[in-house]
């Protein structure tokens, strides 16, 4: 899962209208922003195979830290947390809990049996990877869906909040593309160097929501405490 991990993080938006979507987009990427510093630490471990399907490309042999479901229950806690006592904004540390964990289910319904839940422990995985077109269609769709939602949860105040929305859309398709039809990586280092790049997305999403309002279509769906 790509993009669709994107998708998540546009369309909770609508449920955490206040959260920046700097916020919103590294929840649901967030085990994949932790994931190539664990590979270049040497922590976790990943091998290049040769496979038609771009998806199967790699093959992860160990990932408990990053990826195993027991951590990502407490990487979702400790970033929700952190959030929340930087904005007493519970309805965004809720979704941004959901965002993180939400990473490990959609993987678990695309990835092969891969997945753990403790390090050694049993391998998860429904393997949607091995039918490509599906798995193609389903992102897209995900895709769709969520910029239609973040489009009608807010608009451009200025050409920032416009076109810096596009090119960030453009260039996740592109990046999309770029793995669908693109040679496999020539190496895990350059694999995780280029993954490293990943945290730029961040602030290129809080620029451009920054330059964006709430169109007032929907409320917090999820009602704080008084």
């Amino acid at each position: 899962m790509f993009i669709g991990h994107y998708a998540v993080g546009l369309a909770s938006k609508k449920f955490a209208p206040r959260a920046s979507m700097g916020a919103l987009i590294a929840a649901p990427i967030l085990l994949d922003l932790l994931w190539p510093i664990f590979l270049l630490v040497g922590w976790e471990h990943v091998s290049i195979v040769p496979n038609n399907n771009p998806f199967l490309r790699l093959q992860f042999d160990s990932y408990p830290i990053s990826h195993g479901l027991v951590a990502v229950v407490g990487w979702a806690t400790l970033f929700a947390s952190i959030y929340f006592g930087f904005t007493r904004y519970l309805a965004g540390a809720i979704v941004i809990w959901i965002g993180v964990v939400s990473h490990w289910v959609l993987d678990f319904i695309v990835h092969v049996a891969d997945l753990p839940l403790i390090a050694n422990g049993r391998v998860y995985g429904l393997g949607l990877w091995n039918h490509r077109w599906l798995t193609i269609a389903i992102e897209l769709a995900m895709f769709v869906i969520a910029i239609w939602t973040y489009q009608r949860e807010t608009r451009a105040r200025d050409k920032i909040g416009l076109y810096a929305f596009l090119a960030f859309v453009a260039f996740l398709l592109a990046a999309y593309a770029g793995v669908l039809f693109g040679p496999p990586p020539p190496s895990v280092k350059k694999l995780a160097i280029f993954t490293l790049l990943t945290w730029l997305m961040i602030p290129w999403a809080w620029w451009f929501d920054a330059h964006r309002v709430s169109t007032g279509s929907g409320n917090d769906r999820i009602k704080e405490s008084s």
